[in-house]
């Protein structure tokens, strides 16, 4: 989706520079801006989601980090 995103709003940007009314390029410029956003919040949004571990433990992983010992296959 991410990928998309990107080129999407790399085809919005060449329409927006191609574009010969005010209006279109104001549009496409618009188009633009909005997808630059959307393909950050998108990168960011699966680099935090790789980087996070998963939401549930075993009860024994919870023993384990009761004890102060990390979790077995997690670093």
């Amino acid at each position: 989706m991410r990928w998309l995103l990107l080129m999407m709003t790399g085809v919005a940007f060449v329409l927006c520079c191609t574009r010969h009314s005010g209006g279109a390029l104001g549009w496409w410029l618009f188009v633009s801006i909005v997808g630059v956003f959307a393909t950050a919040l998108a990168f960011a949004q699966e680099k935090i989601s790789g980087n996070s571990r998963s939401e549930t433990l075993s009860d024994y992983e919870l023993k384990r980090l009761r004890e102060g010992k990390p979790p077995i296959g997690r670093h």
